[in-house]
């Protein structure tokens, strides 16, 4: 075995009219860690999901799951994945105890080795064990759909937009299971459009756009990309226009005495920005930042893909 738990190479898949969905997807998630899967809607990230899911058939290429083939091996394939889908699916007869019990029967797991009150009390829903789904909230809905993906104990968890449109605080609650699962060593996929979250969340990110694979690096590498940085500069004295300088991508007058002003930190680096203001003949008063984020890197990286 080796440290990668999903291996994808050269994946594509291109639906009937022509629409290529993947083309040519190439990359490693590594064992252990949460890695983050971005791009924008119809980018084909929930395609790459079904596939290794089986419920989309591949065009090219090949894909494992824990060394597993998706092809070849495809009963131990989809035993080392769990799916929670970004629809909420759920039988409306069923209670949240009778849904996992049926669930870990259709992946073969003997009785006595069920979690099913285990599960329940990870994702909140031990008081409404057995009532029936239909009267659960959205979000209590979500939360049995992240306990059924868990019962047959799967080291490769995937999680397609599991927070949205769900409240901030059962969003905490299911980030808080999350790195639970991912401590006690489960491998964590996830799709999200909080760049937010998966910045905070996730180990490494890889972003795909037009089913193309546009970045793939540890989280921290991939902000660090980011060259704009603004400074918010308070000055002495009333100014009625902004000053020009080489050194400033752009600069906004945001008061009287406020200036936003942009620049590259790849040209030029804050000191010059400052300098630069007081060769103008402006005295400094106060000095803020703000750095990059995932967000700017985002929107850089798939715009250039466009």
């Amino acid at each position: 075995m080796t440290d990668v738990a999903i291996q994808i190479d050269t994946l594509s898949k291109t639906y009937k009219g022509g629409k290529r969905a993947l083309d040519g997807v190439t990359f490693d998630v590594p064992r252990g860690q949460i890695f983050g899967l971005l791009g924008p809607n119809g980018a084909g990230k929930s395609t790459l999901i079904n596939i290794l899911a089986g419920l989309v058939n591949r065009t090219g290429g090949s894909a494992r799951i824990w060394g597993f083939d998706i092809g070849q091996d495809a009963r131990n394939a989809k035993a080392s994945i769990g799916i929670v889908p970004q629809e909420i699916l759920f039988d409306p007869f069923f209670t949240p105890r009778e849904s996992l019990e049926i669930q870990a029967a259709l992946y073969g797991v003997p009785r006595d080795k069920r979690r099913t009150d285990e599960l329940l009390a990870a994702v909140h829903l031990s008081d409404k064990a057995d009532a029936y789904a239909r009267t659960l909230s959205g979000g209590m809905k979500r939360r049995l759909l992240v306990a059924k993906a868990m019962v047959h104990s799967p080291p490769v968890l995937v999680l397609d937009e599991p927070t949205a449109g769900v409240d901030i605080e059962l969003r905490q609650q299911l980030w808080a299971y999350v790195r639970e699962l991912n401590a006690a060593g489960v491998t964590v996929v996830l799709t999200t459009h909080y760049l937010e979250e998966a910045e905070e969340l996730c180990d490494r990110i890889a972003i795909i756009n037009h089913g193309r694979l546009i970045a793939n690096e540890p989280t921290r590498a991939l902000v660090g990309m980011a060259q704009e940085k603004i400074v918010e500069v308070t000055v002495d004295r009333d100014i009625a226009a902004a000053p020009a300088n080489a050194c400033f991508d752009k600069v906004l007058l945001k008061g009287s005495r406020v200036l936003e002003i942009s620049y590259r930190k790849d040209r030029v680096n804050a000191g010059e920005v400052l300098a630069a203001l007081q060769g103008a003949g402006l005295g400094i008063v106060d000095v803020s930042t703000k750095e990059a984020d995932l967000e700017d890197v985002f929107l850089n990286l798939t715009r250039a893909a466009a």
